[in-house]
């Protein structure tokens, strides 16, 4: 079981995911494609929030990664991003508890003036540690059941939860948050996962 990352975003008026802070845990991937990595599971984190209706949360399968999410009714936003090993339950529970201590550390005034991940929120980091070991973190569990009695949709793709007609491959081409490397590391990935598919 392991967890990539904790984001914290503001879905904008205009429906866009802003990126208010973040942290993450890359040390399973190779150190040159760290970088990479870390601006794919921003990307997705942006359009996830994007995509999730106020007041909602949601738990998407994006290659062997599932991306829990989740928008309050004040568009202040969650995403972790773990493996499929990784309880739901814990991953929004944690979601839970960053985003009722964060408008503590950062007032909601200041949420749409700062800076693309510019807020200093150093218990995140503590967090994904810490959480790293879903039993450790079992014992938080006073949400359960808001968690029980809310719908949380397990989309099978990410492009389950894209716009019709819409798709990965041209949001990726478009995006200006992706280097020309990133693209080509996403383009060079899906061929070759394209030979590994049993018809």
């Amino acid at each position: 079981m392991k967890l990539y990352s904790i984001a914290v975003l503001l879905k904008t008026p205009e429906g866009k995911g802003k990126l208010l802070t973040w942290k993450n845990e890359l040390s399973s991937f190779g150190y040159f494609q760290r970088s990479t990595v870390a601006e794919f599971m921003s990307f997705t984190s942006k359009i996830l929030v994007e995509r999730t209706a106020t007041a909602s949360r949601a738990s998407v399968k994006e290659q062997e990664y599932i991306c829990h999410v989740y928008v309050r009714s004040d568009n202040l936003s969650g995403v972790v991003i773990g493996d499929h090993e990784y309880p739901q339950r814990v991953a929004h529970t944690l979601i839970n508890k960053v985003l009722d201590e964060f408008p503590q550390k950062c007032p909601k005034t200041n949420w749409s003036s700062v800076k693309e991940n510019d807020v200093v929120y150093p218990e995140l980091q503590e967090y994904l540690q810490k959480f790293q070991n879903p039993k450790e973190a079992d014992a938080m569990t006073k949400i359960q059941s808001e968690l029980d009695e809310t719908k949380i949709i397990l989309h099978n793709t990410i492009e389950a939860v894209l716009e019709r007609g819409e798709k990965l491959d041209d949001l990726v081409e478009k995006s200006e948050g992706l280097s020309m490397q990133s693209k080509t590391f996403y383009k060079t990935a899906k061929k070759t996962n394209q030979c590994c598919v049993i018809l």
